[in-house]
């Protein structure tokens, strides 16, 4: 009998050891693991929120010395605490209720300082949040801080940075974007300084949402938001190993972004999965009157992109490569081989090569520099004047108080990139500008258009940066190379999605890029998913290792 007992309580205790969950590792957990974990009890809003912020105090400002935070947010436990009160009471907002997230400092927010990194805009607090960061707040999600990025994403700067086309000719700037000098790094700003590269704190994090990009990597909350002018998502999401998304132009509101150029600038999400990217994107997405080219995503856009990601998802895709963009890097393009072998074997149908035309290739760069510097003048004027009195109001102000001994400007390259800007800027109703957006922008978009109907393709890829990140300082922006196809998306308003692909054998990310057409992103976002589930490609960063409690949150 005693034995029958004892049989039976093993039995039970067997059965309940099956019925706890998996353990969950901080930094392999999608937000869907974490929902789950919330919804079953074994998990708070609170507690994981304080996991994050032990990964910020052990590894931002101290240990390798990250440097990706700018501003945290005093009241994110308070936050956390609220949104677990909310979940016992039995109001769950949506998916993404108590997730702890990051923004690049050009989205504002009502209750945290948004300063683009500019030192002279320090202490500013908009007068209410962008379009989007709403939209994540009143679905649960937890603002843990506000993170680094090239100054004004790189506007008003005397060269152009990590991500940009081919070399325009002088006396232009020699990239697209992230815009920033040649002894600038990217995600370098007069107010947050340098941030450097997880994976290898000598190396750069490549563009403008640099510091969104260290974050993730880093682990340091489930996702953040960036911004894309000319690869600023995508050349951090790359140096930094891990997934994003630069949208379909108009398919996530711009209202409440610090502008850089709105002919092509977009926010988008940067996580460590495409699950995640997907429930992020799906929140955000809506037609928000104060931005007009969302008009076009009405009919277009989803609530849940989660529903596209399927295995599978890449047999029978017709995918072309991009060949323009290999040849700069032998470990890259071992990489890449590998991914469009690993795409066949998926079932995908690969066209190869695909090659893009020189002419557009060569025109790209000036073309975006021309385009980028106009806007720049006037739409940061339009955005200074909805600050409270005592900021600049034009970008001569800025660079006048940049120049002024007594502002002790932290950057001499910057001050001089404002002023440079400032003056060689085309009206925006110069013929030049007026042809450069009209007719240049609609020549390369039809191009594009013509390359997916003419090979009948689902998708591009191709390496998203052609070379691992460099060391910082040693070019201008690294991780991005001379002739990166990261601007085509820009110019053509399309979508880009970009999935860790491999590691070098120093131990860099490289990544592959899906680019499609307008509002292409649930097929891109399934392709992305297929190819990641098949790969498993991302690392955690050898400098930011697990921290004791990372490997079990949800016990």
């Amino acid at each position: 009998m005693k034995a029958r007992l004892l049989l039976l309580v093993s039995l039970l205790a067997l059965g309940a050891a099956a019925l706890r969950a998996e353990p969950l590792d901080l930094s392999t957990a999608t937000i869907g693991d974490l929902e789950a974990a919330m919804a079953s009890g074994t998990l708070t809003a609170e507690k994981l929120t304080q996991l994050y912020l032990a990964r910020i105090a052990a590894y931002d400002q101290q240990g390798p010395n990250i440097n990706a935070v700018i501003f945290a947010n005093p009241k994110a436990l308070e936050t956390a605490r609220a949104l677990d009160a909310e979940r016992k009471a039995g109001k769950v907002r949506g998916p993404l209720h108590g997730i702890p997230i990051v923004l690049k400092d050009n989205y504002n927010t009502y209750n945290i300082p948004t300063t683009a990194g500019c030192q002279l805009l320090e202490g500013s607090i908009p007068p209410a949040d962008a379009y989007v960061v709403n939209k994540l707040r009143e679905a649960g999600a937890i603002i843990l801080a506000k993170v680094n990025l090239s100054e004004f994403a790189g506007g008003g700067s005397l060269r152009a940075g990590a991500t940009a086309a081919a070399t325009p000719p002088p006396p232009l700037p020699t990239m697209d974007s992230p815009r920033h000098g040649a002894n600038i790094p990217g995600a370098q700003s007069s107010v947050g300084g340098l941030t450097v590269n997880p994976h290898d704190i000598t190396k750069t994090v490549s563009g403008s949402s640099g510091g969104t990009g260290a974050s993730i990597a880093a682990v340091f909350a489930q996702f953040g938001l960036g911004t894309d002018t000319g690869g600023s998502i995508r050349g951090p999401s790359s140096a930094n190993g891990i997934v994003g998304l630069k949208p379909t132009r108009g398919l996530l509101s711009r209202n409440g972004i610090v502008p850089l150029a709105l002919s092509f600038d977009t926010g988008g999400p940067m996580a460590r999965s495409v699950y995640d990217i997907a429930v992020a994107l799906g929140v955000m997405t809506g037609v928000d009157p104060a931005d007009a080219a969302t008009y076009s995503s009405a009919g277009m856009a989803e609530k849940d992109y989660t529903k596209f990601l399927q295995l599978g998802s890449l047999k029978g895709a017709h995918i072309g490569v991009l060949r323009n963009f290999f040849g700069q890097n032998a470990e890259t393009d071992r990489i890449m081989e590998e991914s469009i072998a690993k795409l066949k074997e998926l079932g995908a149908t690969v066209v190869d090569p695909i090659k893009l035309p020189p002419s557009m290739l060569e025109a790209r760069g000036a073309l975006s520099t021309l385009i980028m510097d106009s806007e720049f003048k006037a739409q940061i004027a339009e955005y200074l004047s909805t600050l409270k009195p005592g900021y600049p109001r034009t970008l001569a102000e800025l660079a006048a108080k940049a120049a002024d001994p007594d502002s002790h400007y932290r950057s001499d390259a910057k001050r001089d990139g404002l002023k440079s800007n400032d003056e060689r800027a085309l009206a925006l109703t110069d013929p030049l500008y007026l042809a450069a957006k009209n007719e240049g922008l609609a020549l390369t978009r039809a191009t594009m258009l013509a390359v997916f109907e003419k090979y009948k393709l689902d998708a591009l890829v191709y390496p998203t940066s052609p070379k691992p990140a460099t060391p910082i300082g040693v070019t201008a922006g690294g991780g991005g190379g001379a002739l990166s196809a990261t601007s085509i998306a820009n110019q053509t308003g399309f979508p880009d999605l970009i999935v860790p692909a491999g590691m070098t054998n120093e131990g860099l990310p490289v990544t592959i890029s899906f680019f499609g057409p307008a509002y292409s992103e649930p097929k891109l976002l399934g392709y992305g998913y297929d190819f990641e589930q098949a790969t498993h490609a991302r690392k955690l960063p050898k400098y930011t290792p697990a921290l004791p409690g990372d490997t079990h949150i949800n016990n």
